[in-house]
């Protein structure tokens, strides 16, 4: 192995603003802590988080790097102290609060998953902040058991991808909504039963219809806004709401005695700033469950687009069109 250079170029965001706030910057390079390791990161994927990081409205947590990126792909190039669950040239997948949009990173070792067989760096580096949140989500929070009925909004989003294939290779019958019929068919490719185009249907009388009345048993929200109350009124008699973004706001007129009279469970949560273990505690459900899945190649890694690390201000840009099918990653 060659010798470490001492800095390294990150994507940061001095200030916050459009996707042209994202700059070029040299950083010395990190050195990992006790169970962390180093990465040479080849690929880093792009969320709708860091867009919200760089407008300025989700500053990273406590403790985490300022520099934006949740999930990168590389090398291990560097052990910490007590770290021994990979070795020097492993190929890695990780998941991170911050410091993604760079040429080096670091993560705890139990935060990190060995690169699928067959899979390559830009694939797996697509994975894991739609797979450890859509698990944490729809199957732990969620509760969602094979024969139930899941409905996911945003079907061609990073999540929605995720979210349609891995309910499907669950046993579920999958709902998605997504904005227009070219987008429709492709939930539909990734395995939807239904794929409803919200912007000419009603997503509620379309999953009664189909369902003859029984309802979605789990619905997984990103958009919030008049969509929480729809939701009451799509789900099944003890269904399961999860709530993980609100694209149209937090707030909402909603009439709670449907979550009486149907006795449902609205909840939701937030990954990036939960702590190393319950991250770690995902990755192994995933390593056991999904892993095999993706391997098998049941289960895809959808890629919209990629762009190389200097042209960030381009992915996010892309991102913000709402035009992508899948992820957008950056190549370092």
């Amino acid at each position: 192995m060659s010798e470490l250079p001492a800095t390294m170029t990150v994507v940061a965001v001095p200030a916050p603003g459009g996707p042209e706030a994202l700059v070029a910057e040299t950083r010395s390079l990190p050195k990992p802590g006790p169970g962390e390791i180093l990465v040479k990161v080849v690929a880093a994927g792009v969320n709708r988080p860091d867009v919200l990081q760089r407008q300025g409205g989700y500053p990273p947590p406590k403790g985490a790097s300022d520099i934006p990126g949740l999930e990168f792909a590389g090398e291990v190039v560097g052990l910490g102290e007590g770290a021994g669950r990979f070795g020097i040239g492993d190929a890695v997948t990780a998941l991170v609060p911050g410091g993604g949009y760079a040429e080096y990173a670091v993560v705890h070792e139990t935060n990190a998953l060995p690169v699928p067989k067959g899979l390559t760096m830009i694939e797996a580096a697509a994975i894991p902040e739609t797979f450890f949140t859509v698990w944490s989500n729809v199957f732990d929070r969620g509760g969602l058991k094979p024969g139930e009925v899941f409905l996911v909004h945003g079907g061609t989003s990073g999540i929605g991808v995720t979210a349609i294939q891995l309910a499907k290779a669950f046993g579920a019958t999958v709902i998605a909504t997504a904005g227009g019929a070219e987008k429709c068919a492709r939930c539909r490719e990734l395995g939807a039963d239904l794929a409803i185009d919200y912007r000419e249907e009603d997503f509620v009388q379309k999953v009664k219809d189909f369902t003859k009345g029984h309802g979605a048993d789990v619905i997984l929200d990103m958009v919030g806004g008049d969509y929480i109350e729809r939701n009451h009124e799509a789900a099944a008699v003890e269904g399961r709401i999860v709530q993980i973004a609100f694209l149209r706001g937090p707030k909402a007129t909603v009439n709670f005695g449907r979550i009486m009279m149907k006795r449902l469970t609205h909840t939701g949560s937030t990954l990036r700033a939960r702590d190393v273990g319950f991250k770690g505690r995902i990755a192994e459900a995933l390593r056991d469950a999904v892993w095999p899945a993706l391997e098998a190649g049941r289960v895809k890694v959808v890629i919209d687009s990629t762009f190389p690390l200097a042209r960030a201000a381009e992915a996010h840009a892309r991102m913000e069109t709402n035009a992508h099918v899948g992820k957008i990653v950056l190549t370092v």
